[in-house]
């Protein structure tokens, strides 16, 4: 008797393993995503790694399928269909960064601000930055750290005054003149130390 299996009861192949097909569809899967996004071929190189991604949470599953590569063509499709639906998708390369104007910090101020700073008591700092930094409100300001109004306006003038005499002048030349509010002048030295 002839023990050899006929073609209705041959086994399937084994399912390939994931690097396998990546290796086998990886290209074939970004040429359709180039295609997709117009060219773009940085989207298309995060379409098809998402879109890997999604398929190999499933792997087990989708290994068994018939045609595992028209899944992934699938997935592939509905991960670039997804992402134009996403309000970040109106972001577009360009070949040249417009040139902006950036207010660039003296750095030199910076440090002697954060050293004025650290050399304060750690409440007095806190007030400082609550109030100036985070522009928060006296009330604010006290209920953050648990003390009076009162309590907040006289460390937060003590520890100017102690940041005056430390800055010298350097702060002075930033003070407010007369007749001139004080807290933003004040908020405005204090996040040049950012």
């Amino acid at each position: 008797m002839d023990q050899t299996p006929s073609a209705d009861t041959a086994a399937k192949p084994a399912p390939p393993d994931f690097p396998d097909f990546v290796a086998s569809r990886g290209r074939h899967l970004l040429r359709t995503a180039f295609l997709l996004t117009g060219g773009d071929a940085h989207l298309a190189e995060d379409l098809v790694q998402e879109a890997l991604g999604r398929i190999f949470v499933k792997w087990r599953r989708i290994a068994r399928l018939d045609n595992p590569s028209g899944y992934a063509q699938t997935v592939l499709v509905n991960t670039f269909l997804s992402h134009r639906r996403r309000r970040s998708s109106s972001e577009r390369v360009v070949d040249a960064v417009p040139e902006v104007a950036v207010d660039d910090p003296d750095p030199a101020l910076r440090l002697t601000l954060l050293r004025a700073l650290g050399e304060l008591p750690a409440q007095d700092r806190a007030v400082l930055v609550l109030r100036f930094w985070e522009d928060r409100s006296v009330e604010e300001t006290a209920a953050a750290l648990r003390l009076s109004s009162t309590a907040v306006r006289s460390r937060s003038s003590r520890a100017l005054a102690r940041m005056r005499d430390t800055l010298g002048d350097d702060f002075v030349a930033v003070r407010p003149g007369p007749g001139e509010p004080d807290p933003t002048t004040e908020k405005a030295v204090l996040r040049r130390a950012s």
